[in-house]
């Protein structure tokens, strides 16, 4: 859930592009590891930017997004890996959770500024997302299982062996061929490649 612009629109869009939606969990600190990259806010200039294109794109996309420079700080210190894993083991047992599952951790994240990294908060979010509590604590205990680590390892890997260097990255499988397309602002393109008109970011 590192980008909720492109998740939200890719839902939205669902239905009314011939597309088999699927998230993959993958972990942003391990691809930026792999890469080389690092966090665009650590450029003071480009930080300062992307707080005010945060605003803006939160008004075209029609998403909460509240953000000051403290948030900024804060989120680029949290680590996901432990919400990653929640979700992966989620991916493994209970997929029909997935969708609700990263929306809500998002908002809590950028909108509700939560510490997802600790374990009463995951339950809050799996609570919100409509999961029991057994199910909920079962998922928990499984995020420290070699099972849960290796398989968001794997799809951390493949996103980057699919060209990924950061986060949102969305790998359209079209005419027998993977097409990675990166950021939020590129989803007009995708429509572009796979034959698929854009219809804006709220599609009615």
């Amino acid at each position: 859930p590192h980008n909720s612009f492109t998740l939200q629109v890719l839902c939205r869009y669902r239905h009314i592009w011939n597309i088999d939606l699927r998230f993959r969990p993958a972990f942003l600190g391990g691809i930026m590891q792999q890469t080389g990259n690092k966090p665009p806010a650590m450029l003071p200039k480009r930080g300062e930017y992307m707080l005010k294109d945060m605003k803006r794109m939160a008004k075209y996309y029609q998403v909460p997004v509240h953000m000051s420079p403290d948030d900024f700080q804060r989120i680029i210190g949290t680590s996901s890996l432990t919400a990653m894993r929640f979700i992966t083991a989620m991916d493994m047992t209970n997929p029909q959770y997935l969708e609700p599952l990263s929306r809500e951790f998002w908002m809590r994240f950028w909108s509700q500024h939560e510490d997802i990294s600790q374990p009463e908060n995951i339950l809050a979010v799996a609570r919100q997302a409509g999961l029991s509590a057994e199910l909920s604590q079962k998922t928990l205990e499984m995020i420290s299982t070699p099972t849960v680590k290796d398989r968001l390892k794997e799809t951390t890997a493949e996103a980057v062996k699919h060209g990924a260097f950061g986060m949102p990255a969305v790998v359209a499988h079209y005419d027998g061929k993977p097409h990675l397309f990166f950021g939020s602002d590129r989803l007009e393109l995708l429509g572009s490649v796979i034959g698929e008109k854009w219809l804006g970011p709220v599609p009615s």
